[in-house]
């Protein structure tokens, strides 16, 4: 069993109660990726499964520092990430839906946590950025105003 199965929680052997689960999200899971963003980063997250007859309700709270590239200067740059989702499976249309789902995924419910929480820009602090990229920058800048048609 690959570290990654530890993480996918099988719903039909569980018993019916509460459940605690601590999730790691580390260099070699983001490696793992294909197409994303994060270079790398340790995030820990704690999940509490409240696993009933019908239903369950799962709440996932992660924190830690993942690093993306810098869309200014194209270095790595740490992002902080804290939040807490809660996931609700009652659904009035579909009746006993626990029993429909086998397995739940820990870790990509947790990595998805991180990624709604990578902004869609993402740059270094003003006069973080690599000094060598922003002279680059500096020096293509156009400073003339762009002729009115």
């Amino acid at each position: 069993m690959s570290e990654k199965d530890h993480y996918i929680i099988d719903l039909k052997r569980l018993p019916i109660g509460l459940h605690s689960f601590d999730i790691t999200l580390d260099d070699a899971f983001f490696k793992g990726l294909e197409k994303t963003e994060i270079l790398s980063g340790k995030v820990v997250g704690k999940a509490t499964l409240n696993l009933r007859e019908e239903d369950y309700e799962l709440k996932i709270a992660v924190h830690g520092t993942v690093f993306v590239l810098c869309d200014r200067c194209l270095d790595p740059m740490p992002l902080e990430i804290e939040d807490e989702q809660e996931i609700f499976s009652a659904d009035e249309e579909i009746e006993n839906r626990a029993s429909k789902i086998d397995n739940l995924d820990l870790t990509w419910l947790a990595y998805e946590i991180v990624s709604i929480n990578i902004p869609i820009v993402h740059s270094h602090q003003a006069g973080e950025c690599n000094k060598q990229m922003e002279l680059l920058l500096h020096n293509h800048l156009c400073d003339e105003p762009e002729p009115e048609n």
